[in-house]
């Protein structure tokens, strides 16, 4: 992993570059699941001090993108197959309903239009796993429940995490896109529970076709 030190960007806070930067780097596979995150390394790659290393690796923790052992020091999460199918059966409990709510109370779709407008036109996979997430999060942030939404949006980096090891695997993120391109469409012709419907079927076909039956670690070696 390459990176800038903090004092040669411009960034508002050092925690925030660093944390910034290893979420990038892991979502994106620069970082490897299993790998070992020291902070004395990181620090002289980042040159800032240790502490914001350690705040930004506790963050990711709470995240559940990194794991840190007393004693062993922190790595990049290796997803089981349990963990990942663990994920995904409280997506599909929780956003299609999420979705339908949202677009049941009139909600903007112009934010999920850019977002895979952006994944289309992505140069890495880091990018498109965020456009994917935004498109996601676009549909069913005005499901007017803080709880649910809080809940959706804390499994949104496990699931990037996952769906960037899987198109490793297979790169499937055109089938995908088409599936989100036939949700914004049925969501624009305002019908919501054709949308929501939608939605439970794309999140039921990526554990089917990627996560079901994978004994390696998800995001892990082949």
């Amino acid at each position: 992993m390459t990176v800038q030190s903090f004092e040669q960007v411009a960034l508002p806070s050092r925690t925030s570059h660093v944390l910034d930067t290893l979420k990038s780097a892991i979502i994106s596979g620069r970082l490897a699941p299993g790998q070992a995150l020291v902070e004395t390394e990181l620090a002289a790659q980042f040159g800032v001090s240790k502490t914001p290393v350690r705040e930004a690796l506790k963050s990711l923790e709470g995240t559940g993108l990194v794991v840190i052992r007393p004693y062993t020091g922190a790595k990049v999460r290796v997803f089981t197959e349990a963990d990942a199918i663990a994920i995904y059966d409280m997506r599909l409990l929780l956003e299609p309903e999420a979705v339908r709510r949202s677009l049941a109370s009139g909600t903007s779709l112009d934010a999920a239009a850019d977002a895979l407008e952006r994944a289309r036109s992505a140069s890495d996979g880091s990018e498109r796993s965020i456009a994917n997430r935004d498109f996601h999060r676009a549909l069913y942030a005005r499901c007017g429940n803080p709880l649910l939404l809080q809940t959706l949006d804390g499994l949104r980096d496990q699931i990037a995490l996952i769906s960037a090891g899987s198109w490793t695997r297979d790169a499937s993120w055109e089938h995908e896109a088409a599936e989100h391109r036939h949700i914004l469409d049925v969501a624009r012709s305002g019908d919501p529970d054709g949308a929501a419907d939608l939605v439970a079927a794309h999140i039921g076909s990526f554990t089917r076709r990627h996560i079901a039956g994978n004994e390696a670690g998800i995001g892990g070696p082949d």
